[in-house]
C-alpha cells in the first residue's frame, strides 16, 4: 500500500485483501498506515499457499525502495488503486503493506 503521493510503502500479507485494504483505509492515526495515510493498494501477488506468500513478503520487505518501486511499476505503472480489481479469500502479498 502507499499514500496518494506514493511516498511511503507498506508490505504485508493477508487472507482477505478486501477486508485488509479497508482496515488500512480507515486506520487510526496512531497506526503506521493511519499516520502515513496508506490507502492505495498498488501491487498484489496471489498465492494459494500461505508459506510461499510469507516467504515472498519477507523477500519484498528485504528489498530496497528502488526494487519495490520497480516491482510496482512493472505491474502498475500509473500506481492506480487496485482495490476494485482484486478478489477475496486469497493469501496476498501487496506493496501497500502492513502485516496481518
Amino acid at each position: 500500500m502507499t499514500n496518494q503521493w506514493n511516498t511511503t510503502l507498506y508490505t504485508g500479507i493477508t487472507n482477505d485483501i478486501t477486508r485488509r485494504a479497508l482496515e488500512h483505509k480507515h486506520a487510526a492515526d496512531d497506526t503506521f498506515t493511519g499516520k502515513y495515510k496508506l490507502t492505495k493498494l498498488v501491487y498484489v501477488e496471489q498465492y494459494s499457499d500461505a508459506t510461499l506468500a510469507i516467504a515472498r513478503e519477507k523477500q519484498i520487505k528485504a528489498g530496497s525502495r528502488k526494487k519495490k518501486l520497480s516491482l510496482i511499476k512493472s505491474m502498475n505503472p500509473e500506481c492506480i488503486d487496485l482495490m476494485g480489481e482484486v478478489g477475496h479469500e486469497i493469501a496476498t502479498v501487496s506493496l501497500r503493506l502492513p502485516s496481518q
